[in-house]
């Protein structure tokens, strides 16, 4: 992309670190501050549609959705504006701030957009006996951890292949989490829309609902925060779907095709030019061997949180 119609630069564009998917840079120009969005087209587990995001971006920011400006796109850049903020803590939101985000939800499940696309169906991976194998030929830090959940790992494809999605089918954000959102004067901010499309709506509740109200575990889960979100979307305008394990599919199917795409990363061993740094592939490959198993194996626990 050419920046020019930019402004002319105030200094170097400088990278911000931190980016699961892609690579960030800001570049600030007399005509103020942009963020610059490098995307990860080398090794990506499916195919962005940038300007049909870019088109639902820009209806979202003139409904007044709490989110930067759109301002460029193409086959591989995204510009906003610079929006400044406070970075949201991975722990339980407060109640107010999880309300707010779930009438931000309805309004954005409100928006006439057309979408030229079917959901986005990643193929639940199976590989995990061959992956565990290579893992521990190569000597991963957490390889002896994958080894031993092999079995589990594959049971988790299982839930997501067979797990019936109710529907209404909505086009979404797909990926509201505390590490894409921010806060300005203590109210959200909506970060990082590329991954937006079809999904069906339970799916999307309970993987918002469910991050705004917990920590890097599952031991702090607060009720009351989950049950905020759900308030939110019903005061925003929005109908809840019916209860069920549906709600935590998305989330555990999309955090298992995470894991697998970092590990694949790490086992290649090589620092990649886009997409994430080899250092947080392998904490992203750690946290996921770890974590998975253990959300999997309280998906009961967590329907309750339904009511």
């Amino acid at each position: 992309m050419n920046l020019s119609q930019l402004g002319v630069p105030i200094g170097q564009m400088t990278r911000v670190h931190g980016g699961f998917a892609n690579r960030m840079y800001r570049l600030d120009t007399d005509q103020g501050s942009f963020a610059v969005k490098e995307l990860n087209l080398a090794d990506r587990r499916w195919t962005y549609h940038v300007e049909d995001v870019f088109r639902f971006e820009q209806a979202a920011f003139a409904a007044g959705i709490p989110m930067p400006e759109p301002i460029a796109a193409d086959h591989g850049t995204l510009v906003h504006r610079w929006v400044e903020g406070e970075t949201v803590p991975e722990e339980p939101a407060s109640a107010a701030f999880a309300f707010e985000i779930g009438e931000i939800l309805a309004r954005i499940h409100a928006l006439d957009v057309a979408w030229p696309h079917p959901p986005a169906e990643e193929p639940t991976p199976r590989d995990w006996p061959e992956l565990a194998a290579r893992a521990v030929a190569t000597g991963q830090p957490w390889a002896d951890e994958l080894a031993a959940g092999v079995g589990t790992f594959l049971a988790i494809a299982d839930f997501v292949d067979t797990c019936e999605r109710p529907g209404p089918v909505v086009l979404t954000h797909k990926d509201i989490q505390p590490w894409n959102l921010l806060a300005r004067d203590g109210r959200p901010v909506v970060l990082d829309w590329e991954l937006s499309g079809l999904l069906d709506l339970s799916g999307e509740l309970g993987s918002t609902a469910l991050s705004l109200a917990k920590g890097p575990g599952l031991d702090s889960v607060r009720p009351a925060v989950f049950r905020s979100v759900l308030d939110g979307y019903v005061a925003g305008g929005g109908t809840l779907p019916p209860f069920g394990p549906s709600w935590f599919v998305f989330l555990i199917g999309g955090w298992l095709g995470h894991t697998r795409w970092n590990i694949v990363r790490c086992l290649a061993g090589v620092e990649a030019g886009t997409g994430p740094d080899l250092a947080l592939s392998h904490e992203s490959a750690r946290d996921g061997v770890r974590g998975l198993p253990n959300l999997f194996g309280r998906l009961a626990e967590l329907q309750h949180l339904l009511g």
